[in-house]
């Protein structure tokens, strides 16, 4: 697992060994951040779940502004925290090591918003309504945010709108897909 562009570009990138992470493949990796290069740079970048940091990290090297990882598993926090050292991108980084709700109302009572929320909850955890309903609450999520969620290719949202967002897009690949999602106006 590589940084596919930017400033840590090609740097390696280490990941848990096991299921309990599962490192977004860099041809996933690269598809995304292509359709994302207009929205990057200048940006702030919510990574969810951030398992080794790799999402995040490749944000940072495409010139977003910052980015806060959340995660609560005690080896994938040492990967990110090596990660960011790796790519000498810790300056603009933020490690949250708790759960992803928890770290949600202490982001929203600092006042912080994002640009880009990426969630890669666990595939089969159904963790989505959850973490949208509780973003929808916040002062997290402007107008223009975009929420992106990594999902297995099964999973289907059709509730994303009584959670407050829209489905803009979704993109499939061969065993998963990243569903593009959009604040309804409150």
């Amino acid at each position: 697992m590589r940084v596919i562009a930017g400033t840590a570009r090609r740097l390696l990138l280490k990941a848990p060994v096991g299921m309990d992470t599962r490192p977004t493949t860099d041809r996933i990796k690269e598809t995304l951040f292509n359709m994302l290069q207009n929205d990057i740079y200048g940006s702030r970048f919510l990574d969810l779940f951030s398992g080794s940091g790799a999402i995040g990290i490749e944000a940072l090297s495409r010139g977003a502004q910052s980015a806060v990882f959340v995660e609560n598993q005690r080896e994938a926090l040492s990967w990110i925290r090596e990660n960011l050292a790796v790519t000498k991108l810790a300056d603009r980084a933020e490690v949250m090591a708790e759960d992803c709700l928890l770290a949600l109302n202490r982001l929203a009572a600092r006042g912080e918003t994002f640009d880009i929320i990426y969630l890669d909850p666990p595939y089969r955890a159904d963790l989505e309504y959850e973490i949208l309903r509780a973003l929808r609450k916040t002062s997290l999520v402007h107008e223009d945010t975009m929420v992106i969620i990594e999902a297995v290719m099964e999973k289907k949202l059709p509730d994303a709108e009584d959670c407050g967002f829209t489905i803009d897009r979704i993109k499939t690949y061969k065993t998963n897909k990243h569903f593009f999602l959009s604040p309804m106006e409150r």
